[in-house]
């Protein structure tokens, strides 16, 4: 089984790298182009493809710099 890699990037989206499944509260599963090598999930909440990021953090002011402790 591959490894799954959560990068949390700064200011950003969390990258998500490996074979994953994304599915809503309901047990729905969304579609996403899973031949990229990883899918960027949505932090700052204004993405218009949520749960998915669509750049919305750039012009949004979110800030948002995590370090592992």
């Amino acid at each position: 089984m591959a490894d799954v890699i959560v990068t949390v990037r700064d200011n950003g989206p969390l990258l998500i790298q490996g074979p994953i499944k994304v599915v809503d509260a309901e047990g729905n599963e969304f579609t996403f182009d899973k031949e990229k090598p990883a899918i960027a999930m949505c932090r700052c909440g204004n993405s218009a493809n949520n749960p998915f990021c669509d750049g919305a953090h750039k012009t949004c002011g979110f800030n948002s710099n995590p370090r592992a402790q």
